[in-house]
C-alpha cells in the first residue's frame, strides 16, 4: 500500500472519542479543544533494542500495543486524563500491509480502552521498525497532577499489583528461565512484558486519595524509586519481604539464582505505580501494598532484606551506545 493509502486505512481503523477533536488524521495537523493544563509525554519502541520481531512469540500486534501502552503510562504516573495520541512508525522492507493494519489495530484497541483518540502521526521508510508515540493528557487543575517531588517524612510508601512479571516474562523470552514453567503462567507472564497495562484506575484513586508522590515502575522499583527520593529529597526505607510477587516469579528468580524479591525490585517494565502518600488515605485503595516509609534524610533509598540488613539494588539504567541506539542494563 501507498502511504497515501495507509493513511486511508488509518482514518478507517481509528475512532474519535470525546469532543476535544476538531480536525484529526487527513489533514495537515490534528485541531484539538485543549483543556487548561496540557501533560504531554513521548516514548519509543526499536526492533532489536526494546523487542525482537525474529521471535514468533512477538508479533506486530504486540509492537502496537506496547508502543501506546509505555507512553501512556507515563500520564497515569502523574494522574493525568488520557487524551490525543500522535503515532509515528518507521516500515522497514518485508513488513506486510497487513503486519501495519495488525499493529494499528492493536493501537486502536488500547486507545479504546484508555478513551484515547489517535489523533495523527507519521509514516516513514526505515531500516528497522519503530513505533514512536507522543500522548497528550488534559487536566484542569494543575493541583491535580501528581508529580514525584512530593514525598514527606511519615508518608507509606505503596506499590499497585504485583511486581516482577515482566522481568520473567522476559526471561521466558530469551530463554534464560521458564521452560518448566505451566503453559498458561509462562503465557501469561510473557503477556504482561508484551502487553503492560497503563494503570489509569489506579491512578485516579491514588488523586483522590491525596498522593504525594507518583511514578509508574519502568526501569524498576530499585531505579524509580530513587527518582522519587532524588526529586524530593528524602530517605525511603523499602522492605524487601514486603513487595508483592507475581505469580510465577519467585520461580524464575530461583531458576536465575536470584532473591525473588531483589529481582522484582530490580526489574523493570511492569509499569505498575509507586505511590507515597498517609497510610490512612491509602487504605482507601484496596490494590495497594504498603513496602516501606518515607524518613528525612539524604536524598536515597535503603532496602533492607528479610533478616534487616541492608541491599544495594539497582534497576534499568538507560545510556545511548555510540552508534546512536539505546541500550540499557
Amino acid at each position: 500500500m501507498s502511504e497515501r493509502s495507509l493513511i486511508s486505512a488509518f482514518e478507517q481503523l481509528f475512532a474519535q472519542r470525546g469532543e476535544r477533536n476538531v480536525n484529526w488524521i487527513g489533514d495537515d495537523c490534528a485541531v484539538v479543544q485543549s483543556k487548561p493544563y496540557c501533560v504531554t509525554s513521548v516514548d519509543s519502541i526499536v526492533d532489536g533494542v526494546h523487542f525482537r520481531l525474529n521471535d514468533e512469540r512477538v508479533t506486530v500486534a504486540d509492537v502496537g500495543h506496547k508502543a501506546l501502552a509505555v507512553a501512556l503510562s507515563d500520564l497515569a504516573a502523574m494522574a493525568a486524563e488520557p487524551g490525543e495520541a500522535y503515532i509515528s512508525l518507521g516500515i522497514p522492507d518485508g513488513l506486510s500491509d497487513s503486519d501495519v493494519l495488525s499493529l494499528a489495530a492493536a493501537i486502536e484497541r488500547l486507545a479504546e480502552q484508555t478513551a484515547v483518540t489517535v489523533a495523527g502521526g507519521d509514516l516513514v521508510r526505515s531500516p528497522t521498525l519503530f513505533c514512536s508515540v507522543t500522548v497528550v493528557g488534559w487536566s484542569d487543575d494543575p493541583q491535580q497532577l501528581i508529580g514525584r517531588d512530593g514525598a514527606k517524612a511519615g508518608d507509606g510508601i505503596y506499590v499497585s499489583g504485583s511486581l516482577g512479571a515482566a522481568a520473567s516474562g522476559l526471561a521466558i523470552l530469551e530463554g534464560a528461565a521458564g521452560s518448566d514453567l505451566a503453559e498458561p503462567l509462562a503465557a501469561a507472564l510473557i503477556a504482561a512484558q508484551l502487553r503492560p497495562q497503563p494503570r489509569f484506575d489506579c491512578a485516579r484513586q491514588l488523586r483522590s486519595a491525596g498522593a504525594h508522590a507518583l511514578i509508574d515502575i519502568s526501569d524498576g522499583l530499585a531505579t524509580d524509586a530513587g527518582e522519587i527520593a532524588a526529586r524530593s529529597a528524602v530517605t525511603l526505607e523499602i522492605d524487601l519481604a514486603t513487595i508483592p510477587l507475581a505469580d510465577g516469579a519467585q520461580q524464575i528468580a530461583r531458576e536465575l539464582g536470584r532473591d525473588a524479591a531483589q529481582f522484582a525490585a530490580s526489574g523493570g517494565e511492569d509499569f505498575e505505580l509507586c505511590a507515597c502518600l498517609p497510610d490512612q488515605a491509602a487504605a482507601q485503595i484496596a490494590e495497594l501494598t504498603r513496602i516501606g516509609s518515607v524518613s528525612a534524610g539524604p536524598a536515597e533509598v535503603r532496602f533492607f532484606d528479610a533478616d534487616g540488613g541492608q541491599v544495594e539494588l539497582h534497576g534499568y539504567e538507560h545510556r545511548v551506545g555510540d552508534d546512536g541506539s539505546a541500550a540499557s542494563s
